[in-house]
């Protein structure tokens, strides 16, 4: 097999348990093609996870700065030679990935790539990714930068051995990655029930306060003219009722608090979520945080939710090429903004016609959590909604 400098049992080995290690899908994929990168002495490694649609859902690189990914701009839906492998499902071993007839090209910021080896990842018949490898590097005294591998006229500097070791690598990522797929739905389920259960006993438990408080408050009232003292003691009870049941709902709501807030913190989540998006839509999608400390639970997740709601607006509704993200310290708060480039729309008009488009509950949010929504829009100008909480 490969003579690089991680070959060997050991090496492969070391890769293979690293995959395992993860139960997250994108950590995953971030393990596999760094193990493969560095198994096969490549200068790039990407992996390719498809979408019903004939192009990726999730695409990592390894070999590429963040700067360097940011320039070279999102996916297109068909991705040329990368696409095609989803389809065709078969290795590819190329001398120069430039002169198949199936490249289309790639934008000024992408690196330039050479020498190609490319493999399906099958569960069963099901094509669930493709990973790739680029620029075959030659190790001196093992320390990178390495030149280019010397290889023969017109041949790949990856050889069948690269092939071999790779493919072992590809059937183990399948593995890892179905395993991490289905702690991920196992997860989701468990919090779907958990939330069930939460509704049901929150039901139960509001419900008897609140039938309480209702008998407590009619005895009261039949008191008023002829017992004010005893009227007096039903009233304290309703407010006692009436405290109880908001301490009721207060705990659940803190209970149903987005979990990966909890896990990972706002900016983390943002970050997370808004990827995802940029990969799955046309639109380009970005996200910068800046400067924001931890915030009161109650205003993290205000701000998760109006993120979520313009998202969801601008992305199903306007049009909009790009969508900026922004999350910027204000004093001990912070203030969230959300702006697109697509249609807009006039806020009055859709106010007196009753089409919100979220408006309403966004505001609510924003008031819930002693923050303020402002929303800047008119028709062909994109929209800007922005909120400001006051922090801790």
């Amino acid at each position: 097999m490969s003579q690089g400098p991680r070959s060997g049992l050991a090496a492969v080995s070391s890769a293979l348990l690293a995959m395992s290690r993860h139960l997250e899908v994108r950590d995953v994929l971030k393990t596999i093609v760094a193990s493969a990168r560095e198994l096969l002495d490549a200068q790039y490694a990407a992996l390719g996870v498809p979408d019903d649609h004939g192009g990726f859902a999730q695409f990592v690189v390894d070999g590429v700065s963040d700067a360097q990914w940011k320039a070279i701009g999102p996916l297109p839906r068909q991705h040329g030679i990368l696409a095609a492998m989803l389809h065709e499902a078969r290795p590819e071993r190329l001398a120069d990935v430039r002169k198949d007839p199936r490249f289309e090209g790639w934008p000024s910021a992408h690196p330039d790539l050479v020498d190609f080896l490319g493999l399906p990842i099958r569960d069963g018949d099901e094509v669930i990714g493709a990973l790739f490898l680029a620029n075959k590097l030659h190790p001196v005294g093992g320390h990178p930068p390495h030149p280019p591998c010397p290889k023969p006229e017109g041949g790949c500097g990856f050889t069948e051995d690269d092939e071999e070791l790779l493919s072992i690598l590809a059937q183990h990522a399948a593995i890892a990655l179905t395993n991490a797929r289905l702690y991920e739905r196992s997860r989701e389920l468990t919090i779907a029930e958990e939330r069930s259960r939460l509704a049901h006993e929150l039901h139960d438990a509001v419900s008897q306060k609140l039938f309480s408080l209702r008998l407590t408050a009619q005895a009261a009232a039949t008191l008023v003219d002829r017992d004010p003292s005893r009227a007096k003691g039903e009233l304290q009870q309703v407010a006692a009722l009436a405290a109880e049941a908001a301490d009721e709902l207060r705990a659940a709501v803190v209970e149903l608090r987005p979990a990966a807030l909890d896990e990972d913190g706002l900016i983390a989540t943002l970050r997370t979520q808004i990827q995802v998006l940029d990969r799955a839509h046309a639109a380009r999608v970005t996200f910068a945080g800046r400067g924001v400390r931890a915030l009161p639970a109650a205003q993290e997740e205000a701000l998760l939710r109006v993120a979520q709601e313009a998202l969801h607006n601008a992305l199903r509704h306007s049009g909009a090429e790009h969508v900026d993200v922004t999350l910027d310290r204000r004093g001990s708060g912070a203030v969230l903004r959300v702006t697109d480039d697509g249609s807009g729309f006039d806020p009055q008009g859709i106010r007196r016609a009753g089409r919100h488009l979220g408006l309403v509950s966004m505001r609510d949010r924003a008031s819930g959590a002693g923050g303020a929504l402002t929303v800047e829009s008119a028709p062909g100008k994109g929209t800007t909604i922005e909120m400001e909480v006051p922090g801790g």
